[in-house]
């Protein structure tokens, strides 16, 4: 008699998706496996729907591109060529994605201005361990934290050689910025890291909530791909009776999986010869259970809770169809309008401050001048109105008088003048490639 014994199958756990802060050996992991932001991107590259939410909204912040009265100071923002419109694109897509971003500053040889600005991309920042008044002293930078530093160096790894100062002697590191220190620090590093409830080093994106769900969209594709590609779920029970050795078991199995598993050879037909009727498989059919409502059900649900994470009411204004729904015209310039005022507009505030105030430190000559964003229109009419957005909505006309400057240039300032100062900068001067 054939003994069984059942034994339970641990269940898949995502502990190591949670963004925890933990410290360790002079910098604070992102996460419990020190991945959280690749963990972000790998979500954002795999759920059609996140992926589509994120990018629309980018989009919308970029609009038709930053504008400014005076608009040279636009045109180089340092030695790689980059214009501040290269910058603004990048830095809009890590605070949608990472929910903060980072710029690495140059001041000028004589330090009476920044020189250059340079984009980082949010992923590859760790943060030191705040001093004793509770800031943050600066940032590592690599883009090989999920690979080497997955555990915090374990096993003899970089930051075990850390010293007690904090000091690590491989990987390049930069303060963070300000100006009082620009004299013994011509490098730094400026990092939006706005409040958030129980994180004290490093954001969260605005859809965090949602971050399961999301998960769950891209798992749900893998799962059907590989059913696809499997012949589907099993809707046949094939039983033989040749009494078999393994050899001849795997034979069989062989050319069944070569006959019939598959995309392409659904809907074939099964043909057996066998020598006599008591020799003939016995084929039993497999009644479905139902599940294509219980995945069309997921799918629906995935759907709205990605969406209401990313805070869009209607997803029509990105093309995204609801089944049974019209969506007229102007419903969906309303709901466009409203997505603008409620979710875009803070962000574009947001960043032309910081890009305002960057701005004068590059060109403290240049006067008073104003920056914006050109929205971009749903629906073109034909018309030629500007519509721009600037960083504080003023009852003055400021944005009148930025609309009515657009065309306009002042060139009293070079805007590559003292550029580098020979420096360097951006992300090969900090040893990341």
């Amino acid at each position: 008699m054939n003994n069984f014994k059942f034994n339970t199958i641990s269940k898949n756990k995502d502990e190591g998706r949670y963004p925890v802060e933990q410290n360790l050996k002079g910098f604070i992991k992102y996460g419990v496996y020190n991945d959280f932001p690749e963990y972000l991107i790998y979500l954002f590259n795999n759920s059609a729907i996140n992926n589509t939410a994120i990018n629309a909204t980018v989009d919308a912040i970029v609009g038709e591109g930053l504008v400014c009265d005076q608009t040279h100071l636009l045109d180089v923002a340092n030695q790689d060529n980059e214009s501040w419109n290269d910058i603004f694109k990048k830095t809009a897509l890590d605070y949608k994605l990472y929910g903060g971003f980072a710029w690495e500053v140059i001041w000028s040889k004589d330090r009476s201005r920044i020189a250059e600005i340079y984009h980082v991309d949010f992923s590859w920042l760790r943060a030191k361990e705040k001093n004793e008044r509770g800031k943050i002293p600066g940032y590592y930078i690599s883009d090989e934290w999920a690979e080497k530093y997955r555990y915090g160096g374990q096993g003899g790894g970089v930051f075990n050689q850390v010293a007690s100062s904090g000091i690590n002697i491989d990987l390049p590191f930069l303060p963070v910025f300000n100006p009082r220190k620009n004299h013994e620090e011509p490098k730094q590093i400026f990092v939006y890291n706005p409040y958030r409830p129980g994180q004290k080093y490093y954001p969260l994106p605005d859809y965090v909530g949602a971050l399961k769900v999301i998960d769950l969209d891209s798992e749900v594709d893998t799962f059907h791909i590989a059913n696809i590609k499997n012949g589907l779920a099993p809707s046949l029970a094939i039983t033989t009776f040749t009494n078999a050795d393994p050899d001849q078991k795997q034979e069989i199995e062989q050319m069944l999986r070569i006959q019939y598993q598959g995309s392409g050879n659904a809907g074939q037909m099964i043909y057996m010869d066998v020598d006599s009727p008591e020799n003939a498989p016995v084929i039993t059919p497999i009644n479905s259970n139902g599940s294509d409502d219980y995945y069309i059900a997921i799918n629906d649900m995935v759907k709205e809770k990605i969406l209401t994470a990313h805070r869009i009411t209607s997803p029509e204004i990105f093309g995204i169809m609801t089944p049974g729904k019209l969506g007229g015209k102007d419903e969906v310039t309303d709901a466009y309008l409203l997505f603008i005022n409620t979710v875009i507009r803070p962000y574009q505030q947001t960043l032309l401050s910081e890009v305002e105030n960057f701005l004068h430190l590059m060109y403290p000559a240049a006067g008073e001048f104003s920056v914006g964003i050109q929205q971009t229109k749903l629906f073109s009419d034909g018309e030629e109105e500007v519509d721009v957005v600037t960083s504080v909505e003023s009852e003055n006309g400021e944005d009148d008088m930025l609309e009515a400057e657009i065309e306009k240039s002042d060139e009293t300032i070079d805007p590559s003048s003292g550029l580098g100062d020979d420096i360097g900068g951006g992300v090969d001067s900090v040893g990341v490639i």
